[in-house]
């Protein structure tokens, strides 16, 4: 019947809506199959163990999750058995999974039809459905929590934002273990991390994907006039909107997969560095400040830097974005503020100088273009001896389009040139200074 309806052309459709008994059109708003957006929404034929949904803002994965859950859990009638009694809805907080899995417009309590709706228990963190089966909410903050029980179903939500997302995955596969077949559902904006890629490479796993645009039908029109001609044709637009998983560009001096993850250590100097921009105002460039530490022990070669904050700043007065930088010194006891002076020439010192006149302060003048100042630094990160610490994920976007014939972002990659200062002023630098007496002593 679905199938039949989904054929037919307009006037032919109300002509057979209009044949159908009082108790179908009242059921027919129920049935997701009818109205599921073709080519994402709806399971996969094939054996799986993990359906990836990628898609745009909006492009409905949120009801695609929701509405394989009811699939899972309800039998043919309100007290029938379903396939499945123990799901898992793990989002990135306990809030998250109540207010958007649960609660949200397109969450399970609104894709219910009264007659079938589970009842939400507040205090258990749970839904119970008419005909016993559970659906239990958990953090991926706290993956200790997954373990213990079981399940035969989950529901995964935008796990490519998940601060603590490896531990918890980890934790979930464990406690799949129950029925035949267990299986699990991820919805997620396509933000690149090692994670999602893993997932999207195993065999048992299969996806879809969509854009925001397939889904215009359900969102404003005003919205989806004002992003398109906003970010159409950028990296973060092919990323939430297109729902397109983005890599390096070819030819990037940087990769993901080369980015080591570090942690906080006792540094022999730090340093922050800022990349000021040209104009001031709400659409002015990114003035870029990065803070980044040095173990410096032993030989040059021996000595390893870590990316410690990107505290950049968009469209704020010199003022605002020279105390930024200055808060960032004493906030992490750096040693040294260096600031690019190409184009503001004395006028940058004199905006530290008015916020702290004692912080040592050092001005650097780029001779070289972007390119060749950055590969020595892309070099270092090849060795493995720069690391990073979370949060780093707007930088890494930048250095992962910076290629040996260029930027390939939209505008200045402004936090990679505080990144390039800061690594210079640690590493390079110094190194050149170590070795100078012993080349000129060949």
């Amino acid at each position: 019947m679905i199938d039949y309806l989904s054929g037919l052309k307009p006037d032919a459709l109300n002509e057979a809506l209009a044949g159908l008994s009082d108790n179908a059109l009242v059921s027919l708003p129920w049935l997701f199959e009818f109205w599921a957006l073709e080519g994402h929404q709806l399971s996969p034929a094939s054996s799986w163990k993990t359906w990836v949904i990628l898609g745009g803002r909006g492009a409905g994965k949120t009801r695609a999750g929701a509405e394989w859950v009811r699939a899972q859990v309800e039998g043919a009638r309100p007290a029938d058995s379903g396939h499945c009694k123990r799901v898992a809805l793990v989002g990135e907080t306990i809030d998250q999974c109540r207010e958007v899995m649960v609660f949200g417009e397109s969450g399970i309590l609104a894709c219910t039809p009264p007659d079938r709706r589970p009842e939400w228990q507040a205090t258990r963190k749970r839904l119970l459905w008419p005909n016993g089966a559970v659906a239990e909410l958990y953090s991926a903050f706290d993956p200790e929590r997954l373990r213990g029980p079981q399940f035969d179903a989950a529901w995964v939500d935008e796990l490519a934002k998940w601060k603590r997302g490896r531990e918890a995955w980890d934790m979930l596969q464990f406690a799949l273990r129950l029925g035949d077949e267990p299986r699990q559902v991820v919805t997620t904006t396509p933000k690149n991390n090692a994670l999602l890629r893993e997932i999207l490479g195993e065999a048992s796993t299969v996806k879809t994907s969509a854009p925001t645009s397939a889904n215009s039908a359900n969102l404003a029109a005003s919205f989806l006039k004002y992003v398109t001609a906003k970010y159409h044709g950028t990296r973060l637009g092919r990323q939430e909107l297109e729902g397109e998983l983005l890599v390096a560009e070819e030819g990037a001096l940087w990769s993901l997969e080369g980015i080591k993850r570090g942690d906080v250590q006792e540094f022999s100097r730090i340093v922050v560095a800022v990349d000021p921009p040209v104009t001031s105002g709400a659409k002015a460039d990114l003035c870029g400040i990065v803070v980044a530490g040095v173990v410096a022990e032993g030989p040059p070669v021996n000595w390893k830097a870590t990316v410690l904050k990107d505290a950049s700043v968009q469209g704020a007065s010199p003022q605002a974005w020279a105390a930024k930088a200055v808060q960032m010194f004493h906030e992490y006891g750096a040693d040294r503020l260096v600031a690019e002076v190409n184009q503001g020439g004395e006028l940058v010192e004199s905006l530290i100088r008015q916020i702290d006149p004692l912080v040592p302060y050092r001005a650097v003048r780029a001779s070289r273009g972007k390119v060749a100042r950055a590969e020595p630094v892309a070099a270092l990160y090849e060795q493995g001896r720069v690391a990073h610490l979370p949060g780093m994920d707007a930088l890494e976007d930048q250095m992962c389009q910076m290629t040996g014939t260029g930027y390939q972002g939209a505008g200045s990659p402004d936090r990679v040139d505080a990144l390039v200062w800061a690594i210079t002023d640690l590493m390079i630098d110094p190194a050149a200074k170590f070795l100078a007496p012993r080349v000129r002593g060949l």
